[in-house]
């Protein structure tokens, strides 16, 4: 687990985080979502103490030796190198164990191939990223922070990635992401806090943080703008896609419907965007 308190960083008099606060927990994922300059990346270096804050403090509460593996900005890979002999470079300078079995095991976590001998830099930007996580994890972390992981990634990338989070969350990892892209959060997190301009400006569960600011939703299906169960609620509509306003606590409603008759949901989006979440969450 982790806390950090009002923690507090300005370069040449200018703030880049003001009284930040996060909280993490074993199991979660955790979402930063803020604009680019926004304070994430700050917060990130501060949290692995690669950064030193002007006040504040962060408690990790861990009996490892490293209780934090992370991925800041972008991996830092040797491009000339194929996935193994990176993996076996970083675990000695982290001192983790290097034999073959440990190596191709974290190899394997992250859903990267053991026969791929060619150097990184012909790997795709979602292999990248997912050495970098097994990177991150050698020595096997409590807490892992993920900066930007989605960036560069097509849909079918992030949609792999959300899955090996997801997977890592549910070995009872601490997991915290930072995006500046709302559906990706959205899809992989279970709370989620906003910063703008260095302070963290809303918080909460990301269910109820949905809730609470949206009132629009796309949804695809085949043929769904035939659907009695929509009709009340849209306001555009194509052959399989619809626009619905209506409040967050029916539409688990209106898919029990949809699927009931026959239709098959392939994705149900909130329809929100970063300037509706910085506003607080009204009371």
């Amino acid at each position: 687990m982790l806390e950090a308190k009002q923690l507090s960083k300005s370069y040449n008099n200018v703030a880049a985080l003001s009284n930040a606060s996060i909280h993490l927990k074993p199991g979660l994922v955790s979402g930063l979502l803020g604009r680019n300059g926004a304070g994430k990346t700050t917060l990130f270096k501060i949290l692995c103490g690669l950064v030193t804050p002007d006040s504040g403090t962060v408690n990790i509460m861990s009996k490892c030796a490293k209780p934090i593996g992370a991925v800041i900005e972008e991996p830092g890979l040797y491009k000339y190198l194929n996935a193994y002999e990176n993996l076996k470079i970083f675990a000695q300078i982290q001192r983790a164990p290097t034999d073959n079995q440990s190596l191709e095991k974290y190899l394997k976590e992250v859903g990267l191939p053991l026969d791929r001998k060619d150097p990184v830099r012909n790997f795709s930007m979602g292999m990248k990223q997912r050495l970098g996580i097994a990177i991150a994890l050698l020595n096997q972390p409590e807490i892992l922070i993920l900066d930007e992981p989605f960036s560069g990634l097509d849909p079918t990338g992030v949609a792999s990635l959300i899955k090996l989070i997801k997977k890592l969350a549910g070995q009872n990892i601490a997991i915290l992401i930072s995006s500046h892209l709302m559906a990706e959060l959205y899809k992989c997190c279970d709370f989620l806090y906003v910063i703008d301009d260095g302070e963290i400006v809303n918080q909460g569960s990301t269910q109820e943080l949905i809730d609470e600011h949206i009132n629009f939703y796309s949804i695809s299906a085949v043929n769904i703008n035939k659907a009695e169960a929509i009709q009340p609620y849209v306001i555009d509509t194509e052959k399989d896609k619809a626009t619905l306003q209506c409040s967050g606590q029916l539409i688990p409603d209106i898919l029990q419907n949809l699927l009931q008759s026959g239709y098959q949901v392939t994705s149900c989006v909130p329809e929100i965007t970063l300037e509706q979440l910085l506003t607080p969450s009204p009371k």
